[in-house]
């Protein structure tokens, strides 16, 4: 293969991930880490510092939608991002200790327990009402219109200090896998804060570019950020992100959960193999 054809195929490959990434809030570098690691077999260091620049791609792409449609939680995104911002530093420096064979199985985990966190609440459990105290001192309870009920949405952000440690090993995932930990930040948000689907995916979108900002430092000074990489799956990555951040508030929540679980299942299986063989 051509390095041309190289980069068109991998710029094409881009385009789906951020599209699936927007819609679900993964980020697309869950889907560029398998690509390159197990398609065009990519050292895995290399793969995740690829992917920490799409995660932020794919943020810039899909959060300012997100944003302009009221679907953002700014305020628990912003404060939810000071655990997620120090999970990331620490992180960065956890990945120097691991091998490639731990860092397979570790994604493989990460998607695994994602998958049984969202299957085992099928229906998001959207509270009313909260005596969560610090979600009430900062207000950070929200609402949007959902063109698909064609109805206003109020909710009320509860338990944060769940939600607090679990966007902290959000982070350190982030740093060690470069995927922007949405799997964790949106069952976080989901299940553990009981926002709605459509705020927990547009939120975390919204967080995943400072959570990986917070560590493409270390990476780039490592020399494991590679432009060749970079640049194609950014520029495709923006333009899926961007298309699936039009599709979202047309979709079903419903649908967009079956999407999230049959994705994380397929790519877990995928790396499990490769970190096992």
């Amino acid at each position: 293969m051509s390095p041309l054809d190289f980069v068109i195929i991998l710029a094409l490959i881009s385009v789906g991930a951020g599209l699936l990434g927007s819609l679900v809030g993964l980020g697309g570098g869950i889907i560029i880490v398998p690509v390159l690691t197990l398609l065009f077999h990519i050292n895995i260091r290399l793969a995740i510092g690829a992917s920490i620049i799409s995660v932020i791609a794919t943020s810039s792409g899909a959060a300012i939608a997100y944003v302009k449609e009221r679907l953002t939680n700014l305020k628990a995104g912003m404060f939810l991002e000071i655990a997620t911002t120090t999970g990331a530093i620490t992180g960065a420096f956890l990945t120097t200790l691991l091998t490639g064979r731990i860092l397979y199985v570790l994604f493989a985990v990460v998607l695994l327990y994602s998958s049984y966190s969202m299957l085992s609440k099928r229906k998001t459990m959207i509270s009313t009402t909260s005596d969560d105290k610090i979600a009430n001192y900062f207000d950070l309870h929200g609402s949007y219109y959902d063109q698909n009920e064609a109805k206003e949405i109020s909710y009320k952000v509860t338990r944060t200090k769940l939600g607090l440690i679990i966007m902290y090993i959000a982070g350190i995932i982030s740093a060690l896998l470069g995927v922007g930990s949405g799997t964790l930040k949106v069952s976080a948000l989901d299940t553990a804060m009981r926002m709605p689907i459509k705020a927990s995916t547009a939120t975390s979108d919204f967080m995943i570019g400072v959570t990986a900002a917070a560590s493409a430092g270390a990476y780039f000074s490592r020399g494991q950020i590679d432009p060749f990489l970079a640049a194609p799956i950014v520029v495709g990555i923006l333009i899926g992100a961007f298309i699936g951040s039009k599709m979202l508030n047309n979709i079903k929540p419903a649908h967009i959960k079956i999407l999230f679980l049959i994705v994380l299942l397929v790519i877990a299986a995928e790396m499990i193999q490769r970190g096992l063989s």
